[in-house]
């Protein structure tokens, strides 16, 4: 049986300063991409809005362009697919064995108020699928509650971009709210890695999350592990 992902990526392009430009972490969505694809696993992508998905200009630097995002950029097809992104009206839970939420400070904007992904990640939760998120993916996790009414992320263990590593990006003083802060209050049970920076992932059943930029393939790795069991 051919395994279904659905990737979820921002439509913002700027912090509330416009000048300051943000989007999606692509390496985030191409690291995971390539683990799938080499698993044969259909993907479809989808934005809160749909259509065109900004990316970070930071992720397009050195360290951060590796060769995977490289041939994302250089591949007009693989392009395409950022620049028409479905809307999540469009989207048929069913069809999906995981739901991956990725990062950029972008989506801290438009990811944590869409009900429609809220209930496209209840019903893939509910249908015993995989929730998965990386970096400040987890803000689209916040406000996702189940049909009996308790937050998803409720006393869940889980991980997602420090505020330790925001203070060191040195954009902290810039971010509508503190997203790790915001898990706890919700009742998530929040780690992290003792260093920052470095690939984390915590496996909570079939929660699974990813701290930062490099822990990008080991959470796809942690998701196919999942649903090839």
């Amino acid at each position: 049986m051919i395994r279904s992902i659905l990737h979820v990526v921002t439509n913002v392009s700027h912090y509330d300063d416009p000048v300051h430009k943000t989007g999606l972490w692509l390496s985030e969505l191409t690291h995971a991409y390539d683990i799938f694809a080499a698993h044969g696993f259909r993907q479809i992508i989808v934005s809160p809005a749909g259509g065109q998905s900004p990316l970070e200009p930071r992720s397009l630097k050195w360290p951060f362009l590796d060769n995977s995002a490289r041939n994302w950029l250089s591949d007009p097809s693989r392009m395409e697919l950022l620049e028409n992104t479905l809307s999540p009206e469009q989207i048929d839970s069913s069809e999906y064995d995981a739901i991956y939420f990725t990062g950029g400070h972008a989506v801290m904007w438009d990811f944590p108020e869409n009900v429609r992904l809220q209930q496209i990640t209840r019903d893939i939760h509910e249908q015993r699928g995989i929730v998965s998120s990386v970096c400040h993916g987890y803000c689209g996790l916040l406000n996702t509650r189940l049909s009996d009414g308790e937050l998803l992320v409720k006393s869940r263990r889980i991980t997602g971009f420090s505020w330790t590593e925001e203070i060191l990006a040195g954009v902290s003083r810039e971010m509508p709210y503190n997203a790790q802060q915001e898990m706890k209050q919700r009742g998530a049970r929040y780690e992290k890695a003792l260093l920052p920076f470095t690939p984390n992932v915590v496996v909570d059943g079939r929660l699974i999350t990813g701290q930062n930029p490099f822990s990008a393939k080991l959470t796809a790795m942690r998701v196919v592990s999942l649903l090839d069991y």
